[in-house]
Parts: structure tokens; C-alpha cells; sequence
């Protein structure tokens, strides 16, 4: 776990999809740096917000369902009054076809609508809604998960891939957009990341991304933590609408 003592002292941070994985390593990082979290996700995010108090950290929770723009806006409005405000959003949140999946002929028109409704749009809703508050905060961040499948163009995986691709799209949009409000909008591409979302996939995919990485080994939340508190604090003020990739180095950008 990475640790960065008062890097982001006094902000606060929503953190989407939080209540496992990626989203919640995050979370755990984000707030042991000094802000006040709150983690979003349609699962129960109960056990996590424990074990985060439990480390005397500064945490809530609201529920979030990016599938439904109701509940979109009503968990960042949540979130900011948790909060008194908002000055980070890591948009985390996502679903995924499987890997080795369906090929691109044989994938289904509901599955790709659902992986990019809620990948794409989801995504879109969440800035959407947190924006105002972002740039009442006059040092306002946006830290876009993407994925280097998107990068490097992954089979079998058609639907995610192309969502992804298109997070890396409205993150350089959004900076454009967001720039003169002083926000900065900046994607992360992680590789393939040994957590409980991943674990449906196939050993060979997670061979395959181990033996190709220059870092030749797996790849864990916690080695993902520092770019997130990077991209959220002051060190990355000039810094916007670019894609980080953080894979050990299979992709390089």
C-alpha cells in the first residue's frame, strides 16, 4: 500500500466503484494521504467502509448505479454534502465482458449496449454530475480508468476494449472543455491487475501480460496507488488530458 502522509491533506475525493478492487485500493491510498473519501459503488460497500474506519481514516459511502442517471446525480450530490464540497473524482466504475471471450462476430448487440451504457455513458454521467462542484473547488481533478487493452488492442474483448478507447476519447475532450475552469482530466491504463474482478480470467491472458511486461511479474491494485495520488494532487497542476500507462511496462505510450 502506498503511502504519501498529507499529499492530499484537506481534499476531498470521490471514488467510484470502491467497494473492492482497484476502486477500493484507491480509496485506502487516497484517504491515507490525508483526504476525506467517500467510495461509490452499486455493491455493498459495508465491509470496506470498516476496515478503512477501523484505520482511524476519514471515509463514507453513498450508493451508485451508472446505469441509471437518478442515481448518478443523486450519489455525487450525496457525495459533496458528505464532503462540503468536492475536489477530486476518480471514476473507477466499470464492467467487463470476459476475457477470451466472444469474438467480435459472435458478441451479442445487448451485451456490447450494457458494457458501453455503463462504461461509456456511466463514465460520461458521473462527470457530468461532479463537474459544478469540481470548479467551485478551484483545484479540481478527474482521474479517468481506462485499460491498455485499449492500447494494445485486445482479442476477444471487444466490447470493453472499444469502451475503454472511448474513456481515452472524452478524457482528452474533457480536458479541452474543463481547462479554463482549471480542471484537469487525466486517464490512467492499467494492465491486467490480480484483484476479484479479474478473477474469471483465463491463466494464459495473465501469463501472457506477465511474460510480456519489461517488469516480468503480476500486477497488483497497489502498484497502480501512486499514479491515482499523483494525478489528484498539486504535483500534477500543468497536467492534463493525458494517458498514463500503468502495466510494467507491456504498452508503452
Amino acid at each position: 500500500m502506498i503511502e504519501q502522509a498529507g499529499l492530499l491533506a484537506g481534499q476531498r475525493v470521490l471514488v467510484t466503484g470502491a467497494a473492492r478492487g482497484l476502486g477500493r485500493s484507491f480509496a485506502e491510498a487516497i484517504a491515507k494521504a490525508g483526504a476525506h473519501v467517500v467510495l461509490a459503488d452499486v455493491l455493498d460497500t459495508g465491509e470496506a467502509l470498516s476496515q478503512l474506519r477501523a484505520q482511524s481514516l476519514r471515509v463514507d459511502a453513498v450508493s451508485i448505479d451508472l446505469n441509471d442517471p437518478v442515481s448518478v446525480e443523486q450519489a455525487v450530490t450525496q457525495a459533496a454534502a458528505l464532503m462540503d464540497g468536492l475536489d477530486g473524482l476518480v471514476n473507477n466504475a466499470a464492467i467487463a465482458t470476459g476475457i477470451g471471450g466472444p469474438s467480435m462476430e459472435e458478441l451479442q448487440p445487448e451485451t456490447w449496449d450494457r458494457v458501453l451504457q455503463v462504461n461509456v455513458r456511466g463514465t460520461w454521467l458521473v462527470c457530468r454530475a461532479a463537474v459544478p462542484y469540481l470548479r467551485k473547488s478551484e483545484r479540481g481533478k478527474i482521474v479517468m480508468l481506462a485499460s491498455d487493452t485499449a492500447l494494445w488492442g485486445a482479442p476477444r474483448l471487444m466490447a470493453y476494449v472499444a469502451s475503454k478507447g472511448a474513456v481515452l476519447a472524452m478524457t482528452r475532450s474533457m480536458a479541452r472543455e474543463l481547462g479554463a475552469d482549471g480542471i484537469c482530466v487525466n486517464a490512467i491504463a492499467p494492465g491486467l491487475t490480480q484483484c476479484e474482478a479479474t478473477e474469471y480470467v483465463p491463466i494464459e491472458r495473465h501469463r501472457l501480460y506477465e511474460q510480456g511486461r519489461a517488469l516480468s511479474r503480476a500486477q497488483v491494485p497497489s502498484d497502480i496507488d501512486g499514479s491515482v495520488l499523483y494525478l489528484l494532487s498539486s504535483l500534477a497542476d500543468f497536467v492534463t488530458g493525458q494517458t498514463l500507462p500503468v502495466n510494467g511496462g507491456f504498452v508503452f505510450n
